[in-house]
């Protein structure tokens, strides 16, 4: 086992991996950029190592910068958390090289699944259902014309080398191609530094479903209950919950052996995630794979009680899963907001500031998985989630509720968040009755500023917690 793992990473994942290797009784290096130097990951950490540089290019996305770090501190592994460097092959490759283990897959199954035209490729092999589309990249006006025309409109344009949304523009008729296409080629080569896409048939209101998957070095693969993710802005999540309403046993055994198959076929090992759409009729296509943990795996950590960063840690130490297919299960449901800097009434757009003061929900069934703290700034260098507000329930009605009163006290003054969107999303009919899909944004929110906001009673919260004894922000809660 191992005894000092580096975790290249920020926020509320680096402090997720270190309660997890403190549980374990491993040392942890946290490195950090000038902003971060007061950071709480800094501080719950073992040691810190500053790798300087105000941006993520100049810090985070160095991989000689932390490469360094773990041979001075003499970190025997990296853990890369999740996006940064997670899901790129050639840190994983300097990292072995640099004799250090990479806690995730190899070198080749990022690169032979990280790529999503490769990824589709592999999925046909595998014979796991895929959407109609390109068989590789697409490069000129006229090959997205003649496919599109040839599998029909919608559809939508992807970028090759990364998701998250970004590099991806949907196409209702030919006339809006050529916009579309540069948009997508442009945002996917700011973003990922590779202007490849592709075109896929868009699949109209479907449910955005993804399989958890954990691989041994052994043979082992296992698939975990699927995770609801179709509550999105930007084709970016929001809310996520687990179980699903959509999906019956049998499809979810059905989209679990999928999953396996093409896992199994890549050689792939550790923790990854599976992405598909369903229709209305029941039918799945795969869609891509996240080649590392995923942002909202505490709600299939909450319904399953199994720790994935530590099932990380053992397989890339060498052990064998401890756990059978038989042992995965859901119990109960838990609900994931995803806490953003963000302004919802005005197109969600990202927010930069200071938190002046903080309130948490506590108590049983709920986590809260954030590096906030008072005086936290966020700054435009880093992605606008600063929180994520997880919420169980033995039932999905206890789950609903047991989260739209944890939103209630959940308070951040001095940035404007997505709490008042979950909680509409939330207390919505069509969150409520399971009945929605990834159109729910377009559909049910209107943006508009309600009348009944209480600026004086979030005032007065704020300044009763800056008055209050509790004035340590908690990092975790679990039962």
């Amino acid at each position: 086992m191992f005894s000092k793992i580096l975790i290249a990473n920020r926020g509320e994942i680096a402090l997720r991996v270190i309660a997890t290797c403190k549980k374990m009784n491993i040392a942890t290096v946290a490195v950090y950029s000038v902003p971060d130097a007061h950071a709480l990951h800094v501080k719950q950490a073992d040691e810190a190592i500053a790798i300087g540089g105000f941006t993520p290019r100049e810090s985070y996305l160095v991989i000689d910068k932390i490469i360094q770090a773990a041979i001075d501190t003499g970190a025997d592994a990296i853990h890369p958390g999740y996006g940064f460097l997670s899901e790129n092959a050639v840190f994983a490759q300097a990292v072995a090289d640099a004799g250090i283990v990479f806690i995730g897959p190899s070198p080749k199954a990022i690169h032979a699944l990280g790529d999503k035209t490769a990824a589709r490729a592999l999925a046909i092999q595998s014979k796991v259902p895929i959407s109609p589309g390109s068989d590789g990249a697409v490069s000129n006006l006229d090959e997205v014309i003649t496919i599109a025309s040839s599998i029909g409109y919608p559809v939508i344009l992807k970028s090759a080398a990364g998701g998250g949304g970004k590099g991806m523009r949907m196409v209702e008729k030919e006339e809006d191609v050529l916009a579309a296409l540069h948009g997508a080629q442009s945002e996917a080569l700011h973003s990922f530094g590779d202007d490849r896409v592709f075109i896929e048939k868009f699949i109209v209101s479907p449910r955005h479903i993804e399989i958890q998957i954990l691989a041994d070095n052994h043979g082992k693969i296992l698939y975990f209950p699927e995770r609801e993710c179709s509550i999105q802005r930007r084709h970016q999540k929001v809310i996520e919950e687990s179980p699903s309403t959509a999906i019956t046993p049998e499809i979810r055994s059905k989209m679990g052996e999928a999953a396996a198959r093409l896992v199994a076929e890549s050689g792939y090992t550790n923790a990854g995630t599976l992405e598909f759409l369903l229709d209305a009729d029941g039918n799945f296509y795969f869609m891509e794979v996240n080649t590392r943990l995923q942002v909202e795996h505490p709600i299939t950590e909450m319904v399953t009680r199994i720790d994935l960063v530590e099932h990380q840690i053992n397989i890339a130490a060498g052990l064998p899963l401890s756990i059978c297919q038989e042992d995965i299960y859901p119990i109960g449901h838990a609900i994931e907001c995803r806490i953003c800097a963000e302004d919802v009434y005005n197109d969600f757009l990202p927010e930069t500031g200071i938190a002046d003061a903080i309130i948490l929900p506590e108590g049983e069934g709920i986590r809260n998985d954030t590096a906030l703290f008072e005086g936290f700034e966020v700054s435009v260098n880093y992605d606008s989630m600063i929180a994520k507000l997880i919420c169980y329930g033995s039932t999905r009605e206890e789950a609903i509720e047991k989260s739209l009163k944890a939103l209630d006290i959940y308070q951040v003054a001095g940035l404007k968040t997505t709490i008042p969107f979950c909680r509409f999303t939330i207390d919505s009919q069509a969150f409520r009755t399971g009945k929605y899909s990834t159109k729910f944004v377009e559909l049910f929110w209107t943006g508009d500023i309600p009348e009944a906001i209480h600026p004086i009673l979030f005032a007065a919260a704020a300044f009763a917690k800056h008055h209050h004894d509790k004035r340590r922000t908690p990092v975790f809660k679990r039962d």
